[in-house]
C-alpha cells in the first residue's frame, strides 16, 4: 500500500546528506554550494524507471492536476468532465481555474463510465479527467476513442496509481498528461509532493515556466536576470522532498510486488460469491487495495466490524466517503451535479474497500478471506 511501510535509514540518510553536502533545500540555484539536484534527478528517475518523456516535480497531487488542466488551456467557463469516485481535489483544481466540473457515474470497475461521459459532453468540454482510482485503470482506450471522437483532450488523474499500467504503458503514459500525488498515503511518498507526465515538449514547458512563476530558466542568463513570457505561481518540489523521492521510487518494485502477492492472497480464497470490482481488459492495475461488493446492510457491516477488530480497517469506502464521492461535495458542485452522481453513491455504499498493508503478511490475508467467507447467507 502506502511507501511510508517502508521508510527506513535509506531516506534518512539521504536526507542527512543534502545538510553534509551545503544544506541547499532549493530546486534551482546555489550552484557553487550544491553537490547535487534532487528535483532534477528526481523528475530523470521518474522518466528513466516509469517511460516517460517529461516529469516535473512538484509541490502536491493537487498542484499537478491544476498545473496539466493549465498546460491544455483550460480556462474560466470551459467544461471539465470527470469521475463520482474520486478524491474532492480533481475538482477543487477544476474549479481553482474558474472552470465548472462535470461529473459522470462509475462503471463496475469503480472509474468513468464511457457512456455517460459521452452523454455529458457539450461545446463548452475541453478536458476529459478520468481517474486510476486506488490503482485501479479506468476504462482508457473507450475514453480515448471518445476524446478523438469529440476532439478533446485527455489528462490521467494518477494520483493514486503511480505504476499502474494500461495496454503495457503505465498510466500517465496513456493520455495528454498525468497527474501523480506522492502524499504520505499513496504509492510512494515524499510527504506532501506531485509529478506532472506527458510526452508532448509544449506541456512540459508550460509547465515548467508556470510552476515557478514563469521562469524560463534560460541557461544564457543568470536566474537573477531570467527571461520570462507567461506568469506562473509558485508549486515547486523542495530538495528534501525529491531526495527523499529517489529513494521511495527505488522500492517501487519492492511495493508493487508485495501488494500483488497479498492482493492475490484475498483473490483467490475469498469465495467467489462476493461479487469483485471489475479490472478492464489490458489493465495492470498496482494491487493495493481489495475491493469487492456486499449488499445486504447487516452483513456488510458485520464484515467492516471484522475488518476493524483484525486492524486492517477499510480504505475510503466505507470509512471515507464523504471526501470520495461527489454525491457529498455540495459545497464544491451544483445541485444538478450531486442529483445525477446518487446511483453512484449507492453503488459505492454496497462496497468494502480492504487496504494492503505490507506490514501484514499473504497469511494474514489468507486468514482474512476464510473469515470473511464464514459471513456467507
Amino acid at each position: 500500500m502506502p511507501g511510508f511501510e517502508l521508510i527506513d535509514s535509506q531516506e534518512k540518510e539521504i536526507v542527512n546528506k543534502i545538510f553534509d553536502d551545503g544544506g541547499i533545500l532549493f530546486a534551482h540555484g546555489f550552484d557553487a554550494l550544491r553537490k547535487n539536484y534532487h528535483v532534477r534527478e528526481f523528475e530523470e528517475s521518474f522518466n528513466d524507471i516509469l517511460r516517460f518523456n517529461h516529469s516535473l516535480a512538484v509541490s502536491s497531487g493537487t498542484a499537478a492536476i491544476k498545473i496539466a488542466l493549465k498546460a491544455l488551456d483550460v480556462k474560466a467557463g470551459d467544461e471539465v468532465i470527470t469521475q463520482a469516485f474520486n478524491f474532492i481535489a480533481t475538482v477543487e483544481a477544476i474549479l481553482d481555474l474558474g472552470a465548472i466540473p462535470i461529473i459522470t457515474n462509475i462503471d463496475n470497475s469503480l472509474n468513468m463510465d464511457v457512456e455517460d461521459c459521452e452523454s455529458l459532453i457539450t461545446k463548452k468540454t475541453k478536458v476529459i479527467l478520468p481517474v486510476h482510482m486506488l490503482g485501479m485503470t479506468a476504462d482508457m482506450e473507450g475514453i480515448m476513442n471518445l476524446a478523438a471522437k469529440h476532439d478533446l483532450k485527455v489528462l490521467e488523474d494518477c494520483c493514486e496509481a503511480t505504476g499502474a499500467k494500461y495496454q503495457g504503458k503505465y498510466v500517465g503514459n496513456v493520455a495528454d498528461a498525468g497527474a501523480f500525488s506522492f502524499d504520505f498515503g499513496k504509492v510512494i511518498t515524499t510527504g506532501e509532493g506531485g509529478m506532472v507526465t506527458t510526452d508532448k515538449f509544449n506541456l512540459d514547458k508550460f509547465s515548467r515556466e508556470y510552476h515557478d512563476h514563469g521562469h524560463e530558466n534560460n541557461p544564457d542568463y543568470p536566474r537573477g536576470r531570467d527571461t520570462k513570457t507567461i506568469f506562473g505561481f509558485n508549486y515547486r518540489m523542495t530538495e528534501m522532498q525529491a531526495a527523499v523521492g529517489k529513494v521511495q521510487l527505488s522500492k517501487l518494485h519492492i511495493i508493487l510486488e508485495k501488494n500483488k502477492e497479498r492482493y492475490m492472497a484475498i483473490e483467490e480464497n475469498l469465495d467467489k460469491s462476493f461479487t469483485r470490482r471489475q479490472i478492464h481488459q489490458h489493465s495492470e492495475p498496482i494491487f493495493d487495495t481489495f475491493i469487492f461488493q456486499v449488499k445486504e446492510k447487516e452483513r456488510r457491516d458485520e464484515i467492516i466490524n471484522l475488518l476493524n477488530k483484525e486492524k486492517f480497517g477499510t480504505k475510503n469506502l466505507p470509512d471515507a466517503i464523504e471526501w470520495h464521492c461527489a454525491y457529498y461535495w455540495d459545497h464544491a458542485l451544483s445541485e444538478e451535479q450531486i442529483q445525477r452522481t446518487e446511483k453512484s453513491k449507492e453503488y459505492l455504499h454496497t462496497m468494502i474497500a480492504i487496504p494492503i498493508w505490507l506490514k501484514r503478511t499473504p497469511e494474514d490475508y489468507l486468514e482474512l478471506a476464510h473469515k470473511i467467507n464464514k459471513f456467507i447467507s
